[in-house]
């Protein structure tokens, strides 16, 4: 046994769980060597060596080299950045959200039909609601370059998985 070491699984070199591939590299045993003990406690003890067994396959992590241990990381990263995305692109839209309500609750448009009554001539108002709607349309094409880059096609792909 070595001091500073752990004790994993090591599901890739098991025959089950890798119970005993870990417990044979813990000890600097044989793996095999290791198997014929269990199994030969297995026959004389009974169920107690299976408890112990299926209590270590549960308790015991996997071996951080093992492609399990690694599949089980990269799964949890991406559900990491998965939601780190997910938290951009809703602020993106609720900030997109809050400047199209702000920009439509600048002034209401009144235009005016008599020469003496307030308001804008019809010219005018026209040309502020063209301004208005080309504020619109820049940041409707903001947000459209955004959701069609490449950074966004690959999240959106990651999110499949």
């Amino acid at each position: 046994m070595r001091r500073g070491q752990e004790l994993y699984r090591i599901p890739d070199e098991g025959k089950i769980a890798g119970v005993c591939a870990g417990i044979a590299e813990y000890f600097n045993m044989e793996t095999w060597l290791v198997r014929i003990i269990v199994i030969t406690g297995v026959l004389f003890s009974g169920a107690m060596f299976i408890v112990c067994y299926v209590a270590a396959w549960f308790i015991l992590d996997a071996h951080p080299s093992s492609e399990k241990y690694q599949r089980r990381e990269r799964r949890r990263k991406t559900r990491n950045r998965r939601k780190d995305w997910k938290q951009e692109v809703k602020e993106n839209l609720q900030e997109a959200e809050q400047q199209v309500r702000s920009h439509f609750e600048r002034k209401p448009v009144e235009v005016k039909e008599k020469v003496w009554q307030a308001g804008e001539p019809p010219v005018q108002a026209f040309r502020d609601i063209t301004g208005q709607f080309r504020d619109l349309e820049k940041r409707l094409q903001n947000l459209e370059t955004y959701v069609t880059s490449s950074e966004y096609t690959v999240s959106r792909e990651i999110d499949r998985l």
